[in-house]
């Protein structure tokens, strides 16, 4: 199986350190990485995406925040296993906000339902898997 892929866009409003955050997130979520899976080291990353050291390096301490990674000195990010949070019905209303103006969006750019449709159903299916 080909190594995952992280794309950022330069030219986006998002800044460059929150595309990696969003980006790997979803990665791992997805099941990419297994826990103890090595992450690409700062530098590497850095020089595949063409910033700078210390916009990969706000990310992995931002995912590290999260739970997400283990960060070591000399031995890179390491994945860690995370445990799903107990159910949060405020978190679940703000992510359901956050949907909806995404969706919002989506249609305002001309995304059709039926893309958007088997979009979430494809997203719902992986997280299922």
């Amino acid at each position: 199986m080909p190594p995952p892929v992280l794309r950022i866009d330069l030219a986006s409003t998002v800044p460059a350190y929150r595309q990696i955050v969003d980006g790997v997130r979803a990665l791992l979520v997805a099941g990419a990485f297994a826990p103890g899976d090595q992450l690409p080291t700062v530098r590497d990353l850095a020089v595949d995406l063409g910033l700078h050291h210390n916009t990969v390096a706000e990310a992995y301490r931002m995912l590290a925040g999260e739970g997400w990674l283990d960060l070591g000195r000399r031995r890179g990010a390491t994945v860690l296993s995370r445990v799903s949070p107990s159910h949060d019905p405020e978190a679940a209303a703000r992510y359901g906000r956050r949907l909806r103006e995404v969706v919002a969006e989506a249609r305002a750019a001309g995304v059709r339902l039926k893309n958007l449709r088997s979009e979430l159903k494809t997203l719902i299916e992986g997280l299922e898997g």
